[in-house]
């Protein structure tokens, strides 16, 4: 169990069926009346976001969340074939669990999977990749750093916006927060 006076945003509760993150608070002491806590929740399932008002000192249970780091070994028809690091167990998972950063994992990668019981409700990539360019429009001679930017496919598939002198076959650094061009390895 977990105070509303402890709330802080990333703590996980379980709350209204459903483990939900806690994305902002605000402690209020009215000056007439009791002190409550107002904060807007996430929901880690579906993604929807409500605001909700907790008495101070309200308890609720904290979730469990597990975090395991998984290394994806390869993929089996639409599904992603991960393998714990420790135990050499392997869980399947499809895109939709992965999310939109699915555009980002290629074999031999480690990922955190953040899981809620049997459940995964995330899975984390690093910050940054590094991912060699497969497909792109041709560099002309004088195009600089800062000349502009042209669309660029890697190799897992993912189309970002690159500098106009990357050229095929060079590696490159993205932020997969972000989804931008970070530099050359």
């Amino acid at each position: 169990m977990i105070s509303s006076n402890d709330f802080r945003p990333g703590v996980t509760i379980e709350w209204n069926g459903g483990v939900w993150r806690v994305v902002e608070f605000l402690h209020v002491k009215p000056g007439k009346g009791s002190a409550f806590v107002r904060t807007k929740l996430k929901n880690a399932q579906t993604g929807s976001v409500v605001e909700q008002t907790f008495r101070a000192g309200e308890t609720v249970p904290q979730a469990n969340l597990e975090k395991r780091t998984m290394q994806h070994t390869y993929k089996e028809g639409d599904q992603f074939v991960f393998m714990d690091m420790e135990t050499y167990e392997e869980a399947n998972l499809r895109p939709e669990q992965i999310g939109d950063r699915v555009k980002y994992i290629k074999e031999g990668m480690e990922v955190n999977v953040v899981r809620w019981g049997e459940q995964v409700m995330e899975v984390e990539l690093p910050n940054t990749v590094v991912l060699e360019v497969t497909q792109t429009d041709p560099g002309m001679k004088g195009d600089t750093a800062t000349g502009g930017s042209k669309p660029a496919i890697v190799e897992t598939g993912a189309q970002i916006m690159v500098p106009l002198f990357i050229t095929v076959g060079e590696k490159i650094r993205i932020d997969t927060r972000t989804d931008s061009y970070q530099g050359r390895e």
